[in-house]
């Protein structure tokens, strides 16, 4: 990548399709494209991360917002990706730059190697001035698999790309203190901790998946990664640019001010968990620097969960303190906790340190994450043993 500044801009289903004919709604698009254009035309390399396919295709399969199954979703997205490829298509050319589609799964972002490789190609289309337009592969993704929100999924491109700013474009101008619809509800310019208002959030639209609350989540992945994040309305003229130049209303999340490394930011930023330790307090309060999770250390344990899977870190009261790599399955582990006067090399039949985790991959997250509740069968665990060793 050059020194040219980046930004990730993520579109609402509700600004891209017609909410009653459920067909694309190619004045915004004028509008947005337009505003892509002049940004690029000054140096500015933009991704898009865009909702819509799914509204798009439900009028083509009989079904509408309220009716549809996930099967119906599914279906709908294969016949609105389409309409909603060819839209940009066409609006695009019209403004003069070509785009590419590159549609994701959550593996693509839990896997190390498989996010590595999404990197290089959306690198590689930047690079050919290709505007690529990211979206949730929904035909193939169950509610098991799926990242859920395409909001947590621009994040995570913004992450990946080591973006400048991320700009969320929706139906309101911003965050409120509480339900915009309260009289009494005020409007919040700029936000450092967005744990102090994830109460207010509740909801979502009837087009999309995510509401004001997949948002912070999504705010506070991109603080951690040192990227700007932007709340707006998207129905305005120069919808993105007005944003970032200060010339309308929109709520402004600020990033950490020490982001963590590439690394560590995709340890720490999860998207599903794939298993979960249970550690005594003690060793949580002596993890960081040099200290290991090892295999004395964990109480409890689960999920089924590979090796290379990150695991989040839960103290004996259910606090999530960390997260971090698993060098052992989960088969593995339940074995070796489950015989802890066995030596590890009889257990597993190869030579180990018995680290569960190694202090490289361990990432702590102190007050700077937005912490995941503790699966029910570990919320409250009680140490019945000593963790020492």
């Amino acid at each position: 990548m050059t020194d040219r500044r980046t930004i990730v801009v993520k579109i609402g289903s509700a600004l891209l399709a017609n909410q009653e004919l459920l067909t694309p709604r190619y004045g915004f698009l004028q509008r947005l494209l337009e505003d892509i254009a002049q940004l690029r035309a000054e140096g500015t390399s933009v991704i898009l991360c865009s909702s819509g396919s799914v509204a798009l295709g439900l009028r083509i399969i009989g079904e509408t917002p309220e009716s549809a199954g996930v099967s119906d979703k599914q279906a709908a997205a294969a016949c609105g990706m389409p309409l909603l490829l060819n839209a940009y298509k066409q609006v695009g050319h019209e403004f003069g730059f070509e785009i590419a589609q590159v549609l994701l799964t959550l593996g693509d972002f839990e896997d190390h190697r498989r996010f590595l490789n999404t990197r290089n190609t959306v690198h590689r289309l930047l690079e050919s001035n290709v505007v690529p337009i990211v979206n949730e592969n929904d035909t193939i993704t169950t509610e098991e698999i799926r990242v859920g929100d395409n909001d947590r999924l621009a994040a995570k491109v913004a992450q990946m790309v080591g973006a400048d700013d991320f700009v969320i474009l929706t139906g309101v101008d911003g965050l409120y203190d509480r339900n915009p619809d309260d009289p009494e509800a005020r409007f919040v310019p700029e936000v450092e901790d967005v744990g102090m208002y994830m109460d207010a959030t509740k909801g979502k639209s009837t087009l999309g998946t995510g509401g004001m609350e997949t948002k912070l989540l999504a705010a506070n992945m991109a603080q951690e990664a040192g990227v700007t994040t932007w709340i707006a309305q998207g129905e305005a003229d120069r919808p993105v640019s007005n944003v970032l130049n200060g010339m309308r209303r929109s709520t402004k999340i600020l990033p950490h001010p020490n982001p963590l490394s590439g690394w560590d930011s995709w340890i720490a930023n999860r998207l599903q968990m794939a298993g979960s330790i249970v550690i005594a307090d003690a060793t949580a309060s002596a993890l960081g620097g040099d200290r290991p999770i090892r295999r004395s250390d964990v109480i409890s344990m689960t999920g089924d969960f590979t090796r290379g899977d990150v695991l989040h870190i839960y103290d004996s009261k259910g606090i999530e303190r960390a997260r971090g790599l698993s060098d052992f399955t989960s088969e593995e582990l339940r074995v070796l906790i489950g015989n802890p006067d066995t030596q590890a090399e009889q257990l597993l039949g190869y030579r180990t340190k018995g680290e569960v985790i190694r202090s490289a991959n361990l990432v702590m997250l102190d007050n700077r994450h937005l912490l995941w509740d503790a699966p029910d069968e570990i919320a409250s665990t009680e140490e019945p043993r000593s963790a020492a060793g």
